[in-house]
């Protein structure tokens, strides 16, 4: 077994290959992190850092992929060509585990939605762990803290080399273009990873969707799935499982009965956030949380780091870390929940983003624009002469500056990259830590100047 990348995912699956039996040899052409490194020491399992020896490579009989790996990497084309099965870790950590798999995908809102249900199936005294996007690597996981039940959030990235493995209950938050450069521009390509969720299903299963996604309405509809289909929406229609309720409930609809709850008791504000209450109070139901859980996790769940997190207030200006926002959907989002006026800080990676998606509530929302990035082309051809001001940053410390000279009091500045960090920073925690940072260091000097 040959695991390519040594991050979380790559070296769980090399510690779970190797407690298996195989013969490991881990491959990352980057620096290995001290800690993964140590893990890989300690059970003698073979390793090389900042560079690929293909010869040994190829010799595998599988081989594990990193989901950040893209199949064009040479190394991942020539072992296609040699015809070596390639496997994601969450494929071969599904073939060591009995548990139940709650598995939440979607372009936005899988790891709120994750989190949520996760802390739900805690608050009801289940055996659960958290896994795949984020949490512990699931392989690791299986290896060495085996649990009944996993709550796993899951990529498009990690579907794509998951065959054999089976959601026991699915969910699909939405489908909105994002990653399309992995997927060569064609959306078709990346709803076919998303829909891969539902491959292996069967009628003892369950199916969890928005009923309003134009695009998993067609796919549905396309695809038959063979699970039980728990479709829901903030309407209040007959077919939906979950839905708001004129008087102003959530109603769960399984097959234990009907379960209500009164929106306002929800902690989670925002439609988008009803949505993830929807859908992981239906997905933790289902996997046996009694009732009275489901109610005390809704109303006690304080929502994911990096996701509009509220981080100071500076000169009466409001200052929200939306770094998660990697994609148009997820900033729309955020643009929406804010209403006050927004200097908004976005760019990085361009992931084949459309900005005109955005560009009505930029037009109505936005006192000014700060661009993110090593190459501001796109944004500035998008947005200049559009809103009051733009200007450009090639940091976190120079973006706050030029944010708080934008805004006025009252003002929010809200980090809503729209885009991958890979230009500036490490991953969007290492984007969003250095906000907070950055703000911080900002609210200091002006107590200090007061």
């Amino acid at each position: 077994m040959v695991v390519l990348g040594a991050g979380e995912s790559g070296v769980g699956a090399a510690v779970l290959a190797w407690t298996k039996g195989y013969d490991v040899f881990v491959s990352d052409c980057g620096t290995i992190a001290e800690k993964y490194k140590a893990m890989l020491l300690d059970r003698g399992i073979l390793f090389e850092e900042g560079h690929h020896t293909e010869a040994q490579i190829l010799n595998a009989d599988e081989i594990v992929k990193s989901p950040g790996i893209p199949d064009t990497a040479p190394i991942v084309r020539a072992a296609v060509e040699r015809g070596i099965p390639i496997l994601s870790e969450i494929e071969l950590a599904g073939r060591y585990t009995d548990a139940q798999m709650v598995c939440i995908t979607g372009s936005n809102g899988k790891t709120t939605t994750t989190s949520l249900t996760y802390q739900i199936l805690r608050e009801a005294g289940m055996d659960v762990g958290l896994a795949g996007n984020i949490g512990r690597s699931l392989a690791l996981q299986v290896a060495e803290d085996p649990h009944a039940c996993y709550v796993i959030e899951l990529s498009s990235f990690q579907l794509d080399n998951m065959y054999s493995f089976k959601a026991d209950i699915a969910v699909l938050m939405n489908i909105t273009p994002d990653h399309l450069n992995r997927y060569g521009g064609e959306m078709q390509r990346y709803v076919d990873a998303k829909l891969r969720i539902l491959q292996n299903q069967t009628r003892a299963d369950a199916f969890i969707y928005w009923a309003d996604d134009p695009i998993l309405r067609r796919e549905v509809a396309k695809h038959h799935p063979e699970a039980a289909c728990y479709p829901f929406s903030d309407a209040d229609r007959p077919e939906l499982k979950g839905r708001l309720t004129a008087d102003g409930q959530i109603c769960i609809e399984t097959p234990r009965g009907t379960l209500r709850i009164p929106r306002t008791a929800l902690a989670l504000r925002g439609t988008h956030n009803l949505y993830n209450s929807l859908a992981a109070a239906t997905a933790a139901r289902l996997a046996g949380a009694d009732d009275a859980s489901i109610r005390r996790g809704l109303e006690t769940f304080r929502g994911v780091e990096h996701r509009l997190e509220p981080v100071a207030r500076v000169a009466e200006v409001e200052y929200i870390n939306d770094s998660k926002a990697t994609n148009i959907d997820s900033c729309r989002y955020a643009l929406q929940s804010v209403e006050t006026p927004i200097v908004l800080i976005l760019g990085g990676t361009d992931k084949g983003n459309d900005y005109g998606e955005i560009e009505a509530m930029v037009r109505a929302k936005a006192r000014g624009l700060v661009f993110l990035g090593v190459d501001n082309r796109k944004l500035h051809a998008a947005f200049d002469g559009k809103v009051p001001a733009t200007c450009d940053a090639r940091s976190m410390a120079e973006a706050i500056a030029q944010a708080a000279r934008m805004a006025r009091p009252g003002d929010t500045v809200l980090l809503s990259p729209c885009c991958a960090s890979f230009d500036l920073f490490r991953n969007y925690e290492d984007r969003g830590e250095q906000f907070k940072q950055c703000v911080h260091a900002l609210a200091d000097g002006k107590e200090a100047g007061a």
